[in-house]
């Protein structure tokens, strides 16, 4: 059955093709859509605007943490069937669902959904209507966000599947004329760890993190289209992948280009929504800002549905149904809601220190998951994970202003990876450590749940 499934052809654009490449193809946007979000528009501009004439250093860290760990976590998560619990529960079942929880606040109602709705007001409102209040913008928002998930609406799907190409070829645009007639000269960088800072910012677009959680229904879908087996799904969302980066790659590449023609106007304290308000009206003029801010405004409130109903199903799920779906959602509408009207800038320095402290066991436990045939004791992989967990608070005191200088002194902390090393011995200690065949079953057993 496998085999004809994988031998059948089909005609798309007059070419004839094997099914096995059309979705390759169709899973390769799919990826595309699901990374390419309107409220990470803002990172590549300003890591331009910062990295000046060095843009491409910085941009290869930005693209590393936001692409290339987004397609790990794929693949980890295809690799274990798309169930979140079996990647991290190799670090053990609390650990996997404290862990789990804390990344799905993240995505939810404490960074992803309320820098949402503060971007749609700080590009969408702000350059449109001046002066309109902040408060009211994000209770109408949010009111409309509750609506349209707590009763899940049709529209919303056929709004969103055209949103992201519309979005997509005004910034082509931007892109193509921005190359064509730049707006500036490239300044020097304005920081010096550059390539460290391109990691932070990658960071910043939370694409990795949600990627493992939200990954599912992919590797579902390509189940049900005959894809049975692990080695062939991971084939296809290898390739997938790839176009998927590609299109990524130029789409922030060219934005962060852009900011680097801008970075002898502005500096580090430059408002990161406003800048890319800022060079659109200088590339388009007002027509420009007008379509790109009702775009973003309309693509942003379908991300905000889409994370609203994915925290609801999660913490749903993880209480077994005691905390029903309604009332999560009622209450992660109305948490975003508040933290919203903090502005993006506020938001995104409340998430440096969060995302230093999740980001390293969440790396060490998506490359463990891939490479989870070389490691049979789960000890070295708790290990490994503890110790980066260790790291990720002491990179997370340094960022709240407390003296963990020594950190900066380890191999690879330039490039934003202090932790990798240290993480390497505590698995080389946890291999020493031979669990018991009881615990070691029992962990199996929790994995496989």
């Amino acid at each position: 059955m496998y085999n004809r499934v994988i031998s059948k052809t089909t005609i798309l654009g007059g070419i004839i093709m094997n099914t096995k490449n059309k979705d390759i193809i169709i899973t390769g946007f799919a990826l595309f859509a699901m990374f390419f979000g309107a409220g990470n528009l803002i990172f590549p501009p300003y890591l331009g605007v910062i990295t000046g004439d060095k843009f491409l250093i910085g941009f290869l860290g930005f693209i590393i943490a936001d692409v290339g760990l987004s397609l790990l976590a794929i693949l980890a998560s295809a690799k274990s069937d798309g169930d979140t619990g079996r990647v991290f529960g190799r670090a053990g079942k609390l650990f996997a669902i404290i862990l789990g929880s804390a990344i799905m606040i993240c995505l939810g109602p404490l960074l992803a959904i309320p820098r949402t709705a503060a971007t749609t007001f700080e590009m969408g409102i702000i350059p449109l209507i001046p002066g309109f209040n902040a408060v009211l913008f994000s209770t109408i928002f949010f009111a409309i966000t509750l609506a349209l998930t707590i009763k899940p609406s049709k529209v919303v799907d056929i709004i969103g599947s055209y949103l992201t190409p519309a979005l997509l070829v005004c910034l082509l645009a931007l892109i193509v004329i921005g190359i064509i007639n730049p707006i500036g000269n490239l300044n020097d960088a304005a920081i010096e760890n550059v390539f460290s800072e391109g990691i932070l910012q990658g960071y910043q677009t939370l694409d990795a993190l949600g990627a493992i959680c939200l990954s599912a229904v992919l590797i579902k879908s390509l189940v049900q289209k005959g894809y049975k087996k692990e080695k062939d799904r991971v084939n296809i969302l290898l390739k997938a992948g790839f176009i998927a980066a590609l299109g990524l790659a130029l789409v922030y590449g060219g934005l962060t280009y852009l900011g680097a023609t801008v970075s002898t106007q502005y500096g580090v304290d430059v408002s990161q929504s406003a800048l890319i308000v800022a060079i659109t009206v200088a590339l388009l003029g007002t027509p420009g800002k007008v379509v790109l801010s009702l775009i973003v405004t309309l693509a942003c409130l379908t991300t905000a549905i889409g994370l609203t109903s994915a925290t609801a199903e999660y913490f749903s799920g993880l209480t077994k149904n005691k905390l029903k779906y309604e009332h999560i959602v009622i209450a992660v509408c109305l948490l975003s809601l508040v933290i919203s009207t903090l502005g993006v800038g506020t938001i995104i320095k409340i998430s440096a220190p969060i995302l230093s402290l999740i980001y390293p066991a969440t790396i060490v436990l998506i490359v463990v998951t891939i490479f989870n045939k070389y490691f049979k004791n789960y000890n070295v992989v708790k290990g490994a994970t503890y110790v980066a967990l260790l790291m990720g608070i002491l990179m997370a005191g340094n960022d709240l202003g407390m003296n963990f200088d020594f950190i900066n002194l380890l191999p690879f902390a330039n490039l934003g990876f202090c932790w990798v090393v240290p993480a390497i011995i505590g698995g080389l200690i946890g291999f020493f450590i031979k669990p018991s065949k009881k615990v070691q079953d029992k962990d199996s057993e929790e994995i496989a749940v």
